[in-house]
C-alpha cells in the first residue's frame, strides 16, 4: 500500500520514495548538490537502470554505464550535451560486472582518456563472459541436467546469454577500489562498502556527511537482488555471503538516503534489509518443507516461483533455487544424493537438522 505525505513523499510498504515519478528515460533529476540520477533504458521486463553522475571539478564521475548497446550509447550522446554541458568524464566507477553496469565501460573510458574504479573481483568477473562456443561445454549441461533438464532443454538455455547485450566493451585496465576505499569526489569523501553474493565484490559508495548510500544492486527497493548459483562453481554458497552483507550494511545508519541501481531512491535503510532478509528466510523455509521427500533442482523452483514468464526466467530461478539450496546443504538441513544423473535434495531426519532460521541472526 502507499501513500503521500504532507512534503509530497510517498510512503510504500514502510519506506519512503521523495520522488514519486522518475524522470524520462535520458532525463535526470538531482538528488543532492552535485548528484543527478539518470535514468537509462534497458530492453528487458525491468526496463530500466539508474546510474549517477558526480560533479567533480571541471567534469564528471559516472557511477555504472548500462548496457552495450546503440541505444545505450544514443543516450549517452544526449547527455553529454544536454547535461554534462560538454564537460568531460574525469572517472567511471562500476559497482560491479554486470552487462547492465558495465556495457559501455570500455566506450567511455576511450573516449575520455579517464580511468576506471571497480573492485579487483568484479574486474576479474567482468573479463570472464558467457561462453562463446555455439554448442555447450561438458560442465553447461551437466550442470542443468543434474537440476532436471533435459539435454536439448538444457543446450537451449546457451543462446540465452550469449547475447550482444551481455557482452560488455571491455576496458584493458581499472584502478582498484576496496572495502573501506575512500574516493573524495567533487569535494564529497564517498567510503566503498562491499557487498557479495550478487556479484563477487559489489562496491557500494557511502558519503557519510551527506547520508548518501549508492548501493547498486546490493540492496533495491520493492524487488530483490538475484542470487544464484551459476556453471562455473556449482558448489558456491552466495546467499550465505549475501545474508552476512545484509548484516555488514547495518552499520550505515537508516537516515540515509538509497541511491539504488533499479526502481526509486528512498530511506529507510534498516527496514528494507529486514524485508530482504525475511524474503530469503521464506524461501529457505519453504524449500524446507516441500523436500519432506526428494526434489529435484527444478521441482524445487516450482516451489519458489510458480509464475515465470518466459526461459530466461527460467534460467535465473533455476540459478536462485540452487543458491538456497546450496545455503541449506552448508547448514546441514538439505543432503543432496546423486540418482540417474539427477541431483535430488531431501530434508534430513529429525533431530540433524542444523537450521533454524530465528537463530541465524
Amino acid at each position: 500500500m502507499s501513500n503521500l505525505d504532507v512534503h509530497g513523499h510517498e510512503w510504500r510498504d514502510g519506506l519512503r520514495y521523495p520522488w514519486p515519478q522518475p524522470p524520462a528515460h535520458g532525463q535526470v533529476q538531482e538528488v543532492a548538490e552535485g548528484v543527478l540520477w539518470l535514468r537509462m533504458p534497458l530492453p528487458f521486463g525491468l526496463d530500466h537502470i539508474n546510474l549517477y553522475l558526480l560533479r567533480h571539478g571541471d567534469g564528471w564521475v559516472a557511477v555504472d554505464t548500462g548496457l552495450n548497446s546503440d541505444q545505450c550509447r544514443a543516450v549517452w550522446e544526449q547527455v553529454f550535451v544536454d547535461v554534462l554541458g560538454g564537460l568531460p568524464l574525469k572517472a567511471v566507477i562500476c559497482t560491479h560486472f554486470h552487462s547492465d553496469h558495465t556495457g559501455v565501460v570500455g566506450w567511455l573510458a576511450e573516449r575520455f582518456c579517464c580511468p576506471v574504479l571497480m573492485t579487483l573481483g568484479e574486474f576479474d568477473a567482468l573479463h570472464h563472459g558467457p561462453p562463446k562456443s555455439r554448442e555447450p561445454e561438458w560442465a553447461f549441461l551437466d550442470f542443468y541436467q543434474k537440476a532436471g533438464f533435459t539435454a536439448e532443454r538444457a543446450a537451449a538455455l546457451l543462446p540465452l546469454i550469449q547475447g550482444e547485450h551481455f557482452r560488455p566493451q571491455l576496458t584493458a585496465s581499472f584502478t582498484r577500489i576496496s572495502h573501506g576505499s575512500e574516493l573524495t569526489i567533487g569535494g564529497r569523501r564517498w567510503q566503498v562498502v562491499m557487498g557479495n553474493g550478487h556479484s563477487p565484490e559489489h562496491a557500494c559508495l557511502y558519503a557519510a556527511d551527506d547520508g548518501l548510500l549508492i548501493s547498486g544492486d546490493q540492496v533495491l527497493p520493492r524487488i530483490t537482488s538475484t542470487i544464484s548459483v551459476y556453471v562455473p562453481e556449482p558448489e558456491a554458497n552466495p546467499l550465505r555471503d549475501w545474508l552476512d552483507s545484509i548484516e555488514r550494511l547495518r552499520v550505515i545508519p537508516d537516515s540515509v538516503l538509497v541511491l539504488p541501481a533499479h526502481e526509486r531512491p528512498f530511506f529507510n535503510l534498516h527496514l528494507r534489509l529486514d524485508q530482504l532478509r525475511d524474503h530469503h528466510l521464506n524461501h529457505l523455509q519453504q524449500l524446507l518443507d516441500a523436500c519432506e521427500q526428494p526434489l529435484t533442482g527444478l521441482e524445487m523452483m516450482a516451489v519458489l516461483f510458480k509464475k515465470l514468464s518466459g526461459r530466461f526466467d527460467e534460467l535465473m530461478a533455476v540459478g536462485e533455487t540452487l543458491a538456497h539450496a546450496n545455503y541449506l546443504m552448508a547448514e546441514g538441513a538439505l543432503v543432496r544424493e546423486e540418482q540417474g544423473g539427477l541431483h535430488r535434495y531431501r530434508r534430513c531426519a529429525t533431530g540433524v537438522v542444523k537450521f533454524d532460521p530465528l537463530q541465524m541472526f
